[in-house]
Protein backbone atom coordinates (compact mmCIF):
# COMPACT_ATOMS: atom_id res chain seq x y z
CA UNK A 1 0.00 0.00 0.00
CA UNK A 2 1.49 3.31 -1.00
CA UNK A 3 1.55 5.98 1.67
CA UNK A 4 -0.17 9.27 1.07
CA UNK A 5 0.08 12.20 3.44
CA UNK A 6 -2.28 15.14 3.10
CA UNK A 7 -0.85 18.24 4.76
CA UNK A 8 -3.15 20.74 6.42
CA UNK A 9 -2.30 24.17 5.06
CA UNK A 10 -1.99 27.05 7.48
CA UNK A 11 -3.70 25.29 10.39
CA UNK A 12 -6.69 27.59 10.13
CA UNK A 13 -10.08 26.28 11.15
CA UNK A 14 -12.51 25.71 8.32
CA UNK A 15 -16.14 26.59 8.89
CA UNK A 16 -18.88 24.28 7.71
CA UNK A 17 -20.18 25.14 4.28
CA UNK A 18 -23.90 25.56 3.66
CA UNK A 19 -25.97 26.28 0.61
CA UNK A 20 -25.39 29.86 -0.45
CA UNK A 21 -28.24 32.31 -0.04
CA UNK A 22 -29.99 33.65 -3.09
CA UNK A 23 -30.03 30.35 -4.98
CA UNK A 24 -33.53 29.61 -6.17
CA UNK A 25 -34.27 26.00 -7.06
CA UNK A 26 -35.84 26.75 -10.41
CA UNK A 27 -33.69 24.59 -12.70
CA UNK A 28 -32.88 20.94 -12.11
CA UNK A 29 -31.17 18.13 -13.96
CA UNK A 30 -33.20 14.98 -14.58
CA UNK A 31 -33.50 13.06 -11.27
CA UNK A 32 -34.32 9.68 -12.81
CA UNK A 33 -30.86 8.19 -13.28
CA UNK A 34 -27.97 7.28 -10.99
CA UNK A 35 -27.96 8.41 -7.39
CA UNK A 36 -31.20 6.54 -6.66
CA UNK A 37 -31.48 2.97 -5.36
CA UNK A 38 -31.66 0.35 -8.07
CA UNK A 39 -34.22 -2.44 -8.14
CA UNK A 40 -31.49 -5.01 -7.47
CA UNK A 41 -31.86 -7.35 -4.54
CA UNK A 42 -29.78 -9.89 -2.61
CA UNK A 43 -26.16 -9.92 -3.74
CA UNK A 44 -26.72 -7.42 -6.54
CA UNK A 45 -25.57 -3.84 -6.17
CA UNK A 46 -27.74 -1.46 -4.19
CA UNK A 47 -26.54 1.66 -6.01
CA UNK A 48 -25.28 1.98 -9.53
CA UNK A 49 -21.52 2.34 -9.54
CA UNK A 50 -20.41 5.80 -10.50
CA UNK A 51 -18.29 5.61 -13.66
CA UNK A 52 -14.53 5.72 -13.30
CA UNK A 53 -12.86 8.28 -15.57
CA UNK A 54 -9.34 9.48 -16.11
CA UNK A 55 -7.44 11.38 -13.41
CA UNK A 56 -5.82 13.71 -15.90
CA UNK A 57 -2.32 15.19 -15.80
CA UNK A 58 -3.03 18.02 -13.33
CA UNK A 59 -3.75 16.22 -10.06
CA UNK A 60 -1.88 17.41 -6.98
CA UNK A 61 -1.96 15.02 -4.04
CA UNK A 62 -4.38 16.83 -1.75
CA UNK A 63 -2.23 19.48 -0.16
CA UNK A 64 -5.16 21.67 0.92
CA UNK A 65 -7.49 20.25 3.62
CA UNK A 66 -10.45 22.61 3.33
CA UNK A 67 -14.06 22.95 2.22
CA UNK A 68 -13.84 26.44 0.74
CA UNK A 69 -11.44 26.16 -2.20
CA UNK A 70 -12.29 29.49 -3.85
CA UNK A 71 -9.38 31.63 -2.62
CA UNK A 72 -9.61 34.87 -4.63
CA UNK A 73 -10.93 33.35 -7.85
CA UNK A 74 -13.75 35.18 -9.59
CA UNK A 75 -16.79 33.32 -10.81
CA UNK A 76 -20.33 32.20 -10.08
CA UNK A 77 -20.52 30.81 -6.51
CA UNK A 78 -20.93 27.03 -6.55
CA UNK A 79 -21.88 24.83 -3.60
CA UNK A 80 -21.05 21.20 -4.35
CA UNK A 81 -22.69 18.56 -2.11
CA UNK A 82 -21.55 14.96 -2.59
CA UNK A 83 -22.73 11.79 -0.86
CA UNK A 84 -20.48 8.72 -1.01
CA UNK A 85 -22.31 5.39 -0.78
CA UNK A 86 -21.08 1.79 -0.82
CA UNK A 87 -22.66 0.50 -4.02
CA UNK A 88 -23.02 -3.03 -2.64
CA UNK A 89 -24.49 -2.29 0.79
CA UNK A 90 -26.08 1.16 0.32
CA UNK A 91 -24.33 2.27 3.50
CA UNK A 92 -22.63 5.66 3.65
CA UNK A 93 -18.85 5.68 3.37
CA UNK A 94 -17.76 7.54 6.50
CA UNK A 95 -14.49 9.39 7.12
CA UNK A 96 -13.41 9.11 3.49
CA UNK A 97 -11.14 11.79 2.06
CA UNK A 98 -12.72 13.42 -0.99
CA UNK A 99 -10.52 15.48 -3.35
CA UNK A 100 -11.89 17.89 -5.93
CA UNK A 101 -10.02 20.11 -8.38
CA UNK A 102 -10.99 22.06 -11.47
CA UNK A 103 -9.98 24.94 -13.73
CA UNK A 104 -10.83 28.60 -13.22
CA UNK A 105 -13.56 30.55 -15.01
CA UNK A 106 -11.02 31.20 -17.76
CA UNK A 107 -9.87 27.59 -18.07
CA UNK A 108 -6.64 27.70 -16.04
CA UNK A 109 -5.51 25.06 -13.50
CA UNK A 110 -3.64 26.21 -10.41
CA UNK A 111 -0.22 24.64 -10.13
CA UNK A 112 -0.04 24.48 -13.93
CA UNK A 113 -0.72 28.03 -15.05
CA UNK A 114 2.04 27.97 -17.65
CA UNK A 115 0.63 24.78 -19.20
CA UNK A 116 -3.02 25.82 -19.33
CA UNK A 117 -4.57 27.36 -22.43
CA UNK A 118 -7.45 29.17 -20.77
CA UNK A 119 -9.29 31.82 -22.74
CA UNK A 120 -9.40 35.47 -21.69
CA UNK A 121 -6.35 35.79 -19.48
CA UNK A 122 -6.41 39.57 -19.57
CA UNK A 123 -6.79 39.70 -23.34
CA UNK A 124 -9.80 41.68 -24.61
CA UNK A 125 -12.51 39.36 -26.00
CA UNK A 126 -12.44 38.96 -29.75
CA UNK A 127 -15.39 36.63 -30.34
CA UNK A 128 -18.92 35.83 -29.35
CA UNK A 129 -19.81 33.86 -26.18
CA UNK A 130 -20.04 30.11 -26.77
CA UNK A 131 -23.19 28.62 -28.22
CA UNK A 132 -24.64 25.14 -28.10
CA UNK A 133 -23.06 24.31 -31.47
CA UNK A 134 -19.36 25.25 -31.30
CA UNK A 135 -17.11 24.78 -34.28
CA UNK A 136 -13.45 23.95 -34.57
CA UNK A 137 -11.17 20.95 -34.34
CA UNK A 138 -12.40 17.70 -32.79
CA UNK A 139 -11.89 17.48 -29.01
CA UNK A 140 -8.41 16.55 -27.87
CA UNK A 141 -9.27 16.31 -24.19
CA UNK A 142 -7.03 18.75 -22.38
CA UNK A 143 -5.22 22.04 -21.94
CA UNK A 144 -2.40 22.82 -24.28
CA UNK A 145 1.27 22.78 -23.47
CA UNK A 146 3.50 20.06 -22.12
CA UNK A 147 1.60 17.50 -20.13
CA UNK A 148 -1.73 18.56 -21.59
CA UNK A 149 -2.18 15.32 -23.46
CA UNK A 150 -1.03 11.77 -23.64
CA UNK A 151 -2.12 10.61 -20.22
CA UNK A 152 0.95 11.20 -18.07
CA UNK A 153 1.00 13.10 -14.80
CA UNK A 154 2.63 16.52 -15.10
CA UNK A 155 4.73 17.99 -12.31
CA UNK A 156 3.39 21.32 -10.97
CA UNK A 157 4.99 24.42 -12.47
CA UNK A 158 3.96 26.91 -9.77
CA UNK A 159 2.87 27.13 -6.12
CA UNK A 160 -0.73 28.22 -6.71
CA UNK A 161 -3.43 25.93 -5.28
CA UNK A 162 -6.75 27.71 -5.85
CA UNK A 163 -9.78 25.58 -6.75
CA UNK A 164 -8.30 22.48 -5.11
CA UNK A 165 -9.22 20.91 -1.80
CA UNK A 166 -9.87 17.81 0.30
CA UNK A 167 -12.45 17.19 3.03
CA UNK A 168 -13.79 14.22 5.01
CA UNK A 169 -17.23 12.64 4.65
CA UNK A 170 -19.46 12.72 7.73
CA UNK A 171 -21.35 9.77 9.24
CA UNK A 172 -23.90 10.07 6.44
CA UNK A 173 -21.20 9.90 3.76
CA UNK A 174 -21.72 13.57 2.92
CA UNK A 175 -19.19 16.24 2.08
CA UNK A 176 -19.75 19.81 0.89
CA UNK A 177 -17.40 22.20 -0.89
CA UNK A 178 -17.64 25.88 -1.75
CA UNK A 179 -16.02 26.93 -5.01
CA UNK A 180 -16.88 28.70 -8.28
CA UNK A 181 -18.55 27.34 -11.40
CA UNK A 182 -15.74 25.98 -13.61
CA UNK A 183 -14.93 27.48 -16.98
CA UNK A 184 -13.75 25.68 -20.12
CA UNK A 185 -10.65 25.21 -22.22
CA UNK A 186 -9.87 23.77 -25.63
CA UNK A 187 -11.04 20.19 -26.09
CA UNK A 188 -13.01 19.59 -22.87
CA UNK A 189 -16.50 20.28 -21.64
CA UNK A 190 -17.01 21.94 -18.25
CA UNK A 191 -16.10 19.48 -15.48
CA UNK A 192 -14.74 18.92 -11.97
CA UNK A 193 -12.28 16.15 -11.09
CA UNK A 194 -12.95 14.01 -8.00
CA UNK A 195 -11.19 11.26 -6.02
CA UNK A 196 -12.37 9.27 -2.99
CA UNK A 197 -9.75 7.81 -0.62
CA UNK A 198 -10.61 5.23 2.08
CA UNK A 199 -8.95 3.11 4.80
CA UNK A 200 -6.55 5.89 5.74
CA UNK A 201 -6.22 7.71 9.07
CA UNK A 202 -7.13 11.29 9.89
CA UNK A 203 -4.45 12.88 12.05
CA UNK A 204 -3.54 16.38 13.22
CA UNK A 205 -1.50 16.64 10.02
CA UNK A 206 -4.35 15.64 7.73
CA UNK A 207 -4.99 12.23 6.12
CA UNK A 208 -2.45 9.42 5.87
CA UNK A 209 -2.34 6.07 4.08
CA UNK A 210 -5.29 4.25 2.58
CA UNK A 211 -6.12 3.80 -1.08
CA UNK A 212 -8.16 5.48 -3.81
CA UNK A 213 -11.46 3.69 -4.40
CA UNK A 214 -12.85 6.12 -6.98
CA UNK A 215 -11.42 8.47 -9.59
CA UNK A 216 -13.93 10.33 -11.70
CA UNK A 217 -15.21 13.61 -13.10
CA UNK A 218 -18.38 15.61 -12.49
CA UNK A 219 -20.22 17.25 -15.37
CA UNK A 220 -22.67 20.11 -15.97
CA UNK A 221 -25.80 20.31 -18.12
CA UNK A 222 -25.47 22.45 -21.25
CA UNK A 223 -28.22 24.89 -20.21
CA UNK A 224 -26.29 25.86 -17.10
CA UNK A 225 -23.03 26.25 -19.01
CA UNK A 226 -24.69 28.48 -21.61
CA UNK A 227 -26.21 30.59 -18.84
CA UNK A 228 -22.82 30.95 -17.17
CA UNK A 229 -21.30 32.13 -20.45
CA UNK A 230 -23.40 35.29 -20.22
CA UNK A 231 -21.76 36.28 -16.93
CA UNK A 232 -18.33 37.86 -16.42
CA UNK A 233 -15.61 36.62 -16.35
CA UNK A 234 -16.89 33.60 -18.32
CA UNK A 235 -18.16 35.94 -21.04
CA UNK A 236 -14.57 37.02 -21.77
CA UNK A 237 -13.44 33.44 -22.46
CA UNK A 238 -13.10 33.22 -26.25
CA UNK A 239 -11.79 29.65 -26.34
CA UNK A 240 -13.87 27.38 -28.56
CA UNK A 241 -16.04 25.35 -26.21
CA UNK A 242 -16.61 21.60 -26.35
CA UNK A 243 -20.16 20.57 -25.45
CA UNK A 244 -21.10 17.69 -23.19
CA UNK A 245 -22.08 15.57 -26.19
CA UNK A 246 -18.77 16.27 -27.95
CA UNK A 247 -16.57 15.56 -24.96
CA UNK A 248 -14.26 12.54 -25.27
CA UNK A 249 -14.17 11.79 -21.52
CA UNK A 250 -17.84 12.07 -20.44
CA UNK A 251 -19.24 8.49 -20.55
CA UNK A 252 -22.65 9.72 -21.78
CA UNK A 253 -24.62 7.86 -19.13
CA UNK A 254 -26.23 10.65 -17.14
CA UNK A 255 -25.84 10.89 -13.38
CA UNK A 256 -24.19 7.48 -13.25
CA UNK A 257 -21.42 9.05 -15.31
CA UNK A 258 -21.07 12.08 -13.05
CA UNK A 259 -23.73 14.45 -14.44
CA UNK A 260 -24.62 16.72 -11.53
CA UNK A 261 -28.08 17.68 -10.33
CA UNK A 262 -28.19 21.49 -10.50
CA UNK A 263 -30.36 24.10 -8.82
CA UNK A 264 -30.16 27.78 -9.71
CA UNK A 265 -32.22 30.79 -10.75
CA UNK A 266 -32.31 30.69 -14.53
CA UNK A 267 -32.49 34.48 -14.80
CA UNK A 268 -29.94 35.17 -12.09
CA UNK A 269 -27.37 32.39 -12.27
CA UNK A 270 -24.71 34.86 -11.12
CA UNK A 271 -26.20 34.59 -7.63
CA UNK A 272 -25.00 31.02 -7.35
CA UNK A 273 -25.52 27.37 -8.23
CA UNK A 274 -26.13 24.38 -5.96
CA UNK A 275 -24.86 21.05 -7.33
CA UNK A 276 -25.31 17.61 -5.81
CA UNK A 277 -24.71 13.95 -6.58
CA UNK A 278 -24.69 10.58 -4.81
CA UNK A 279 -21.67 8.54 -5.87
CA UNK A 280 -21.77 4.75 -5.62
CA UNK A 281 -18.28 3.33 -5.00
CA UNK A 282 -16.70 0.00 -4.07
CA UNK A 283 -14.47 0.77 -1.06
CA UNK A 284 -12.51 -2.50 -1.28
CA UNK A 285 -11.32 -1.76 -4.82
CA UNK A 286 -8.54 0.56 -5.98
CA UNK A 287 -9.10 3.01 -8.83
CA UNK A 288 -6.21 5.46 -9.03
CA UNK A 289 -7.16 6.48 -12.56
CA UNK A 290 -9.34 5.25 -15.40
CA UNK A 291 -9.61 1.47 -15.89
CA UNK A 292 -9.70 1.90 -19.65
CA UNK A 293 -8.78 4.81 -21.96
CA UNK A 294 -11.52 7.09 -23.30
CA UNK A 295 -12.73 6.41 -26.85
CA UNK A 296 -10.50 7.77 -29.59
CA UNK A 297 -11.59 10.97 -31.33
CA UNK A 298 -11.25 11.46 -35.10
CA UNK A 299 -7.95 13.04 -36.11
CA UNK A 300 -6.80 13.34 -32.50
CA UNK A 301 -5.37 11.35 -29.66
CA UNK A 302 -7.51 11.47 -26.51
CA UNK A 303 -5.96 13.34 -23.63
CA UNK A 304 -6.46 12.69 -19.93
CA UNK A 305 -7.19 16.21 -18.75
Amino acid sequence: MSRRTFVVAGGAAVAAVGVGSGVAATAFADDRAAGTPSSASGAETCYRLTSETTEGPYYIDADKIRQDITEDEEGIPLTLALTVIDAETCRPVRNAAVDIWHCSALGVYSGYESMSNGGGGGTPPTGEPPTGTPTGEPPTGGPGGPGGGGGGHAEPTDDERYLRGTWRTDRHGRVTFRTVFPGWYQGRCVHIHVKVHVDGTWTDAGYEGGHTCHTGQLFFAEKAVLASAEVAPYSTNTTTRTTLDEDGIYPDNGHEGGLLYLAYDRKRIARGVHARLTMGVTPAETHDTTDSPPPAQPSASPSEA
